[in-house]
């Protein structure tokens, strides 16, 4: 099979080549997918680099998401049959035509999605739940701050708040960017570039949750838009991960302040999470409230391509690889 490779190990866009490989074999516990589409995503530029090592035992492959069909079945799965169309959360490996996956991180297409539009779900999905509604706590009827909200993960955190009844506030950089979070349901739009966020975020009453992908850079104004008991979840921080805080501050409005990442769980965390995520989130896929843009796609031997695209961040939505 044609998989993508990491020219001695890392390095910049261009290091990204096409490769064959051996096509995997199911074990027990496990299917094969035949990948149609695979996301690209933030931590795949970071392994690119040589910043995001793969856990033990994964593939050295980059792809955390893909969309696909099973053409292998392992030894005692019994949900998953050869021909089945599904997305499936991934440890490493989704940048090839074939990838192995635990049987317990497979989740069915929703009716009337393509392949494309499967493969952006899993990572960006499965990271918002976890972070926003189990760690962040995010209720109906609170409000969900996002930075970044134009990013794939800020697009689906969008709709997955509005579409668990949350109103939300967005910051993007950039007028197109600020419509488009605006359009894709956030209540109030704001643009990093040009608005006061400081002064904007007060004036629309402050938030329940921060979902915070800046890092250094507005921990200060985090702290000041929280409410009382409220919760900053970060997720990335683009400008920095040092910060002084004042933990007075913390004790004085109860915050809590968390984080995580998701590719270093435990398998049978992410198949708690695979299972919770398909009874609460996938019935908004199916009834179209969640369906995250695709902003543009590649063939898989234009990796490197699509990884400059990432990097550039004129995107609104998903990169996404055709395998």
């Amino acid at each position: 099979m044609r998989v993508i490779e990491i020219e001695n190990g890392s390095g910049p866009a261009e290091s990204l080549r096409i490769a064959e490989r051996p096509a995997p074999a199911a074990g027990p516990g496990q299917v094969v997918i035949q990948v149609r589409a695979a996301g690209v995503n933030r931590p795949d530029l970071l392994q690119r680099m040589g910043g995001y090592p793969q856990p033990p035992g994964a593939p050295d492959v980059l792809g955390l998401e893909v969309a696909g069909d099973i053409i292998g079945v392992g030894e005692g799965v019994t949900r998953w049959t050869v021909g089945d169309r599904v997305c499936a959360l991934l440890g490493g490996g989704g940048y090839a035509e074939q990838a192995v996956v635990d049987a317990r991180h497979v989740l069915p297409i929703p009716q009337g999605l393509d392949h494309v539009q499967a493969a952006v779900l899993p990572e960006t999905v499965f990271t918002v739940f976890a972070n926003v509604f189990e760690a962040g706590g995010l209720e109906a009827g609170q409000t969900l701050l996002i930075h970044g909200a134009t990013s794939g993960i800020g697009v689906t955190a969008i709709q997955m708040a509005k579409a668990a009844g949350a109103r939300v506030i967005a910051t993007s950089r950039g007028a197109d960017k600020t419509a488009a979070a605006k359009a894709l349901g956030a209540d109030v739009s704001l643009d990093a570039k040009a608005d006061d966020l400081a002064a904007a975020i007060a004036e629309a009453g402050g938030a329940d949750v921060i979902l915070d992908m800046v890092g250094r850079d507005y921990a200060e104004l985090n702290l000041n838009a929280l409410k009382a008991g409220g919760r900053w979840v970060v997720i990335a921080s683009l400008t920095g991960s040092r910060v002084e805080i004042d933990l007075m501050r913390i004790m004085l409005k109860r915050l809590v302040l968390t984080g995580s990442t998701l590719r270093s769980r435990a398998a049978d965390e992410k198949a708690r999470l695979t299972a919770t995520v398909e009874a609460t989130v996938w019935p908004w896929v199916a009834s179209g409230a969640v369906r995250p843009p695709v902003h543009s796609t590649f063939p898989l031997e234009r990796a490197a391509d699509a990884h400059r695209a990432l990097e550039a961040g004129d995107h609104i939505g998903k990169i996404v690889l055709i395998a």
